[in-house]
């Protein structure tokens, strides 16, 4: 892998990584329900699934993936569950907890152990991510390299870009939770976080 290839990679991981989507989404869903720290949590399980998918891009595991028009179907339905089971169990949350604090829950490791499977649940249950992995990262590669090595480099450098992107992400949000009065504004903020995942996962379950 040269400067150069590297010089090529950075962009487009980084258009990738502020492009809002499903993980935006879960880090917005925790810092409002667990706290800003439970938000970088599940930003650290998020870029830990990007591993995973360079590990399969480079073992061949995401060929099969890409030419099994079966094995993406079923791939894509249980992503899609997942979010679909996310966003609904946030909105029970917010249902059952609109009468208790809300960062009681940002103080209990379980909780971030939480946030830290949803994070990589999503991005490892995400085919998407696993096909454009494939198509990227063999085109940054040179012939002769290690190809495990190259691809988690490459991924890491992808994982930085979302720990300080999310991180970020999960400042602001904390910084402008000082703004929303009343604890039940931000259970509705949270609902709606929910219920976005979910409507993500329903789409991506309909997509053809």
């Amino acid at each position: 892998m040269t400067d150069a290839s590297i010089w090529t990679f950075v962009p487009l991981a980084a258009l990738l990584t502020i492009s809002p989507g499903a993980d935006t989404l879960l880090v917005v869903k925790n810092v409002l329900g667990r706290g800003p720290a439970a938000g970088v949590v599940a930003t650290v399980g998020i870029c830990s699934g990007l591993y995973v998918h360079a590990t399969a891009s480079a073992l061949g595991l995401s060929v099969i993936l890409a030419r099994s028009a079966e094995l993406y179907h079923w791939v894509r339905l249980a992503g899609a569950a997942y979010l679909v089971y996310l966003g609904i169990a946030t909105l029970r949350r917010c249902w059952k907890s609109s009468a208790e604090p809300l960062q009681a829950a940002a103080a209990r490791p379980a909780a971030w152990r939480k946030s830290f499977g949803e994070g990589f649940l999503s991005n490892v249950l995400n085919p998407k991510a696993a096909v454009f992995y494939l198509s990227l990262l063999p085109q940054f590669i040179a012939p002769g390299d290690n190809v495990l090595a190259e691809s988690w480099a490459l991924a890491s450098i992808h994982a930085v870009m979302g720990l300080v992107w999310l991180t970020l992400l999960s400042l602001f949000l904390n910084r402008m939770s000082a703004f929303v009065s009343g604890q039940k504004l931000r259970v509705r903020l949270e609902a709606a976080s929910g219920a976005i995942l979910a409507a993500l996962g329903v789409g991506l379950a309909l997509e053809d």
